[in-house]
């Protein structure tokens, strides 16, 4: 049977949040804001989760988070490095299967439903992100801030993750990776379409899939928190 692991990245700094601890480490609603993406994927149908935390910070996240919350399906944690892509790369090497789920533990309000449609869709794309179009007018600028274009808007999409693979794709894409002198990538959908040439499917991920960068998305974090668990309780009546 093939597997899917996820690969739960949570080694970032932060700094945006003008905190003294890192974001993942947050209070939202009771819980740390790593938890939350952690459980969702404990309450799926993959088979391991791979934790990137910062250096220094194994056997802390192993005893507070993963043990104290019950994530039976960690099956690593490893330390990250000091880009994201150096962070992905080490995961990688820690969750090897069929396809690999890559999550940005700052997304809290990953849904089953986000999950379920991720794991459907890798297995028949190959390689595809969880994204939502946008709902402003873009404008493309120049490098004197004046319009340099106007892209259609259905046609322009905002990118969230889970970013999806097969394990072997993108693992060579970050191989090589590691060989170039690259260092202006932003996203694992950036690694796989520069490294390998090969296109990503969007699929449909949420509004409320947001990511938690300020105080300001602690507060919004609530209110999608309870509105989840409001049409959780109105689907199980």
């Amino acid at each position: 049977m093939e597997e899917t692991n996820a690969i739960v990245l949570a080694a970032g700094a932060g700094k945006r949040m003008g905190a003294d601890v890192p974001k993942q480490y947050l209070p939202l609603a009771g819980k740390p804001v790593m938890v939350y993406s952690l459980e969702a994927f404990e309450q799926s149908n993959v088979n391991g989760i791979v934790l990137v935390v910062a250096p220094g910070e194994v056997d802390y996240v192993k005893q507070e988070i993963v043990e104290k919350y019950h994530i039976s399906k960690v099956v690593a944690i490893v330390e990250g490095g000091a880009e994201r892509y150096d962070s992905v790369y080490r995961g990688l090497l820690a969750a090897e299967s069929d396809y690999v789920l890559i999550h940005d533990c700052a997304r809290a309000f990953l849904t089953q439903d986000i999950i379920g449609r991720a794991m459907d869709s890798v297995i028949k794309y190959k390689a595809c992100v969880v994204g939502m179009p946008v709902k402003d007018t873009i404008k493309l600028a120049d490098e004197e801030n004046y319009v340099a274009s106007t892209p259609k808007r259905s046609l322009v999409w905002s990118v969230q993750t889970p970013q999806c693979f097969a394990y072997d794709l993108v693992l060579k894409a970050y191989e090589q990776l590691q060989l170039s002198d690259k260092t202006d990538v932003t996203d694992d959908a950036m690694v796989v379409e520069q490294m390998l040439h090969i296109p990503v499917k969007l699929i449909e991920g949420s509004y409320d899939n947001i990511k938690v960068t300020t105080p300001e998305d602690l507060t919004l974090g609530e209110q999608i928190l309870n509105n989840l668990k409001n049409c959780e309780k109105a689907i199980d009546s």
